[in-house]
């Protein structure tokens, strides 16, 4: 068997390959602008393309593509093959810097927000240098940014490569003035956890809920669900076993840093975890990792349901966003060190994310608003809606010191004493882990566990980056004419707790106490998309995002509308979805079991006249009654459906969310309560038990 040593990145351009096949001049220059960002020439882009073709050809692949990631939540990718004509009527393999550098898809067909008419179709690719071109099924794939002719941004690439140039700026201005002048560049990182469930793939197929919206849209909970707590971090079933492995090596080979691996707490739901690397290599590589959860799955017999909320009664699915800041040098600027109230940098940056927070509180949850997700927030399955920061005990006792300018007592090192000399003694870390918390500080990175399983982790980071670069520039900015920028930088310190310190919360967020304390500290609760989205066109918000060149006005006006247009179509597949499953498969089911009843009621009653037949009758008059109902609910959603504009998404995702929800979830309830008293033999869906557990 091979190590995983040898086949690592065997997919991938990566540095080794092109350190053996680049010249020493082009490859330092492809290094400065992975590790500096500096830019590209013709030439150095010439050779890097002719090297990649023959690494790709040598490895199998005919064809290459401009892999990028538009507006619509997934990845796209036009193939073209390397064969150009020869002089003498056959073909070469062959492809140029310019072929490496754009492409041109048509920029029309994706969501576009109203930045293209649709007669209007030219759009360009543009190569990413900084992330690693990779070999997928024949395929040379080149990560890029897509686009329109005019030059707004299409994708999600472009504006989180335009937030960490913009935080890298700030950050260097920040390091600079407390005196640290080595660092060259410094890079938002993240590592991303992503939770999914498997379900047999004849199961799934059998659910028109599942194929068409990615969760189940009727359905009752089996006597058993996650009550036990008995499927997290269990043991892994063989079967499971078998495509975890398998998912690993197609990601290895892919050079995605797939790490962990384990049992989540619903039935059949689990979690891949991935290492730190560069943001925009973690938002490319999760996309891979979503890719071939799906595909590995196929081939093990299973269906990958990535949704945010597949099955109402057991916990949905997030994807934590582990994020923090390095630099060329490999230090993390959000490392407490040892004696975390001496370290002045470790504090300054630590305010910074603080205040970003607090400032953005709004963005950072328009950053993550789904129609799926919003199944998930403030469900006590995963963070609330309002926005928080956990910073544990040590961290909070070391800001409230400096804000009162009283001595800090250091807290020593906990030595953990297990009560037996048998295990071993180890130290306590600084913080502890509060699930219920947003976005909670966790040793030397932060954790935003509000993104949901389905979404690309782009938006959120450029949100992030961008909060975060605003909070260092207005540091940098106070520090630039301090005489003595250390007591300057204990004085910013001091002032952004005393302002920002209502955005820090250690308690418990699943706590009704907590809203009500948030809604005293004037904190943002904002609980469905519609409500969230229209913010991201507020004056303080476009202010920011456009002074640090991450988007521009027209570009946020149609990103706004992207994610409303989004959420009203996701949702009414959803109702039409409803709609079919109601008519065509559950009311004649259940029909059918009450015709049944009737008939044996009706030859028990010839056989013996005077029998009462209680059971048939009430489960007749119920299921009579629910039948009627379902009807009825049928109707009253299409009616709410045939009132949407389908062009005004502002107003429409108003009306989806005070009107049609509620339809759908009165439909739901009467379905649900029909499928308790059907008989098994009648009902035409593959139940939950089924779904979760096999259950025969």
């Amino acid at each position: 068997m091979s190590k995983v040593s040898d086949y690592f990145g065997s997919m991938v351009f990566d540095d080794k390959v092109m350190r053996s096949m680049l010249s020493a001049d082009v490859y330092r220059s492809m290094r400065n602008t992975i590790n500096r960002g500096e830019p590209l020439n013709q030439n150095i882009a010439n050779a890097v393309a002719q090297a990649m073709k023959d690494w790709a050809v040598s490895n199998g692949a005919t064809h290459y593509t401009h892999w990028f990631q538009p507006l619509n939540g997934v990845t796209a990718e036009k193939h073209d093959s390397f064969i150009q004509l020869s002089p003498d009527g056959g073909v070469i393999m062959d492809f140029s810097g310019k072929e490496l550098i754009k492409g041109e898809p048509d920029a029309s067909s994706f969501p576009s927000g109203g930045l293209r008419a649709t007669f209007e179709a030219r759009g360009y690719t543009a190569w990413d240098p900084t992330s690693f071109a990779f070999i997928r099924d024949k395929t040379l794939c080149i990560p890029t940014a897509f686009c329109s002719y005019s030059g707004e941004a299409m994708d999600e690439k472009t504006s989180l490569l335009r937030s960490m140039d913009a935080l890298n700026y700030q950050a260097l201005r920040v390091l600079k003035l407390l005196g640290n002048t080595t660092v060259k560049r410094v890079h938002a990182v993240a590592g991303a956890e992503q939770e999914y469930f498997l379900v047999p793939i004849d199961l799934y197929e059998k659910r028109p809920d599942l194929r068409f919206t990615g969760r189940t849209l009727f359905g009752v909970m089996p006597p058993k669900g996650q009550e036990l707590d008995d499927h997290y971090f269990g043991a892994i079933k063989p079967e499971i076993a078998k495509f975890m492995e398998e998912l690993n090596e197609e990601l290895w080979k892919l050079g995605v840093f797939a790490k962990t691996e384990h049992n989540e707490v619903a039935p059949s739901q689990h979690e891949l975890a991935c290492i730190y690397t560069k943001v925009n290599v973690t938002v490319d590589q999760n996309q891979l990792v979503m890719e071939m959860i799906r595909k590995v799955a196929e081939r093990h017999g299973f269906a990958a349901l990535l949704h945010e909320k597949p099955y109402d009664g057991v916990n949905g699915s997030g994807k934590h966003n582990n994020w923090s800041l390095s630099t060329d040098r490999g230090d993390n600027l959000l490392a407490p060190g040892e004696t975390p109230h001496d370290n002045v940098q470790f504090l300054l940056f630590l305010c910074a994310v603080i205040k970003a927070v607090d400032n953005f509180q709004d963005l950072l949850r328009i950053s993550v608003a789904s129609a799926g997700n919003d199944h998930r927030l403030g469900a006590h399955e995963a963070p609330p809606a309002v926005i928080s920061i956990f910073l544990g005990d040590e961290l909070t006792a070391v800001l409230h010191s400096i804000e009162e300018d009283i001595p800090y007592e250091d807290s020593r090192k906990v030595l953990m004493e297990l009560g037996t000399r048998v295990l071993p003694g180890f130290r306590r870390d600084n913080t502890d882990r509060n699930r219920t918390s947003p976005f909670a500080f966790t040793g030397n990175k932060f954790e935003f566990r509000m993104p949901g399983s389905m979404s690309s982790l782009a938006f959120p980071n450029v949100i992030l980056n961008s909060a975060v670069a605003d909070a260092l520039e207005s540091f940098a900015e106070k520090l630039e004419g301090a005489e003595d920028s250390n007591e300057t930088a204990y004085r910013l310190i001091r002032e952004t707790v005393r302002d920002h310190k209502r955005i820090i919360f250690n308690g418990n967020g699943y706590e009704d106490e907590w809203l009500i304390e948030a809604e005293k500290r004037k904190l943002s609760n904002y609980r469905t998309t519609p409500d969230c989205v229209p913010h991201l066109l507020d004056d303080k918000n476009v202010a920011m995002l456009t002074r640090l060149g991450v988007f521009s006005r027209s570009e946020l006006e149609s990103r706004c509308e992207i994610m409303l247009e989004n959420y009203c179509k996701t949702i009414c597949i959803e109702a039409r979805t409803m709609r079919s499953m109601a008519i065509k498969r559950i009311a004649p089911a259940v029909e059918g079991y009450a015709a049944e009843l009737s008939a044996n009621m009706n030859e028990k009653k010839r056989a013996i006249p005077d029998l009462e037949c209680s059971f048939e009758k009430e489960i007749i008059r119920e299921l009579s009654s629910r039948t009627d109902r379902i009807y009825f609910d049928v109707q009253k959603m299409v009616s709410v459906l045939d009132s949407l504009s389908g062009e005004d998404y502002f107003r429409d995702a108003e009306i989806i969310r005070d009107q049609l929800l509620p339809e759908m979830c009165r439909l739901r309830e009467d379905s649900d309560a029909a499928e308790k008293l059907t008989s098994k033999k009648y009902w035409p869906l593959p139940n939950y038990g089924l779904l979760l557990f096999g259950e025969k």
